[in-house]
């Protein structure tokens, strides 16, 4: 395995478990649940997917899959600007994770 791949493997996955963290902090309130479930689900979808691709057995296949991390990046950041711009939790202790993205 390649130095960038193993590299993205190791962040994808970071970021999930940084995702959880998120949430052990924030799930108070019944916006910052439902919210945060949407996080969670796309937040720890973007190294799955990442890993899929990997596995994949054409370019095609590593390339849709490889998008389908893309979309769930661009998902997560919008659930976590909206828990930003909800006032649910405040924008700096998202900052490292919003940077990620």
């Amino acid at each position: 395995m390649q130095n960038e791949e193993r590299d993205l493997r190791d962040r994808t996955k970071q970021f999930a478990l940084r995702i959880l963290e998120m949430l052990l902090v924030i799930l108070k309130s019944t916006q910052a649940q439902v919210l945060g479930k949407q996080v969670l689900r796309s937040g720890t979808s973007v190294g799955a997917n990442y890993r899929e691709a990997y596995r994949g057995r054409t370019k095609a296949e590593f390339i849709a899959k490889c998008g389908d991390s893309l979309r769930e990046l661009e998902e997560t950041a919008y659930w976590l600007e909206l828990l930003v711009d909800g006032k649910i939790v405040a924008a700096e202790k998202l900052s490292a994770l919003r940077q990620e993205l």
